[in-house]
């Protein structure tokens, strides 16, 4: 399986979204995608005792309250990419001095530095909406797994390849550059959980449609998702002749008949989860196992597994 970078995502832009200040509130798609993700926490039988929020302020400040509603004895580790963005998301979901949650229930603690978190410490990762803007999605991956407990589990979503479709079709007829880069398929997402260990990945996706009254709000909607990562993107700033064009041309495009000219955009939703398994040592001449991973080994091989 090959580990090198998203081939249409230029990793300086990704990295200067990462570390740009969030939005004041969490994108609504980010937190409805959110919210139906942690539906799907009924199906898993495990508790955990310990779960990391991986980029709440982006993906979705409501969805961390729900799955913090559903584990309230856990702890929680949240993982931001700055320390102004900790701090940030430090006041927006921590409790205050005075709240009773501070004293019963798991504390949660906020960070920037996820390296500085132990192997092997969480029991579930969550991370919403964050996959497909990363540089390095399979460094990203293996970087969950470190992260997790033997049998703990990771909760994703990200955006699917049918996404914007309408917006890259506009921009094709008016032979502009792209309007943003591919997206990963599922099935790839899958193969990458599997290269970095991961066992019993389960992708699904859907599609989700946004209506828009202008085409000002849809910009300024998509401001708050994302910004276009391709690297043969625009270069530099374009001005209002620009913008005036763009949403002359998506006024006329994307108007879904009989909705009062209202505008609609898909989205594809991809969703994944996947457990770490066992460990398990590899053949060969020499094999190096840690301490950890030989009492994995050694409490299933106790317990009949």
């Amino acid at each position: 399986m090959p580990t090198q970078r998203p081939p249409t995502l230029d990793p300086r832009a990704a990295a200067r979204w990462l570390h740009a200040a969030p939005p004041a509130s969490s994108p609504w798609l980010h937190e409805e995608v959110g919210r139906r993700m942690e539906q799907r926490l009924q199906w898993i039988v495990a508790q955990p005792r310990r779960w990391i929020d991986w980029q709440p302020l982006r993906g979705g400040v409501e969805a961390h309250r729900l799955v913090a509603r559903r584990y309230p004895q856990a702890v929680c580790d949240v993982v931001e990419a700055t320390a102004a963005q900790a701090a940030q998301a430090r006041q927006a979901l921590g409790a205050a001095w005075w709240h009773p949650g501070r004293w019963r229930g798991g504390a949660t603690a906020f960070t920037s530095a996820p390296e500085t978190l132990a192997d092997g410490s969480a029991d579930m990762v969550w991370a919403n909406m964050a996959l497909h803007a990363a540089a390095d999605p399979q460094a990203l991956i293996g970087q969950w797994h470190r992260l997790l407990a033997t049998d703990g589990y990771l909760m994703f979503s990200c955006l699917g390849p049918d996404s914007l479709r309408e917006l890259h079709a506009v921009y094709t007829t008016l032979g502009w550059p792209p309007a943003g880069s591919a997206f990963t398929d599922m099935h790839d997402w899958g193969d990458m959980l599997v290269h970095a260990g991961f066992a019993e990945p389960v992708m699904d996706m859907e599609r989700i449609v946004l209506t828009y009254e202008t085409a000002d709000r849809l910009l300024d909607d998509l401001r708050g998702l994302g910004r276009n990562l391709h690297p043969g993107r625009f270069p530099g700033l374009r001005g209002r002749r620009f913008r005036q064009r763009l949403c002359y041309a998506l006024t006329e495009r994307l108007a879904v008949p009989g909705e009062g000219g209202r505008l609609a955009l898909t989205f594809e939703i991809v969703y994944g989860h996947a457990f770490k398994p066992v460990p398990r040592a590899r053949l060969a001449p020499e094999s190096a196992v840690s301490l950890g991973e030989m009492r994995s080994m050694l409490r299933r091989g106790r317990d009949g597994g």
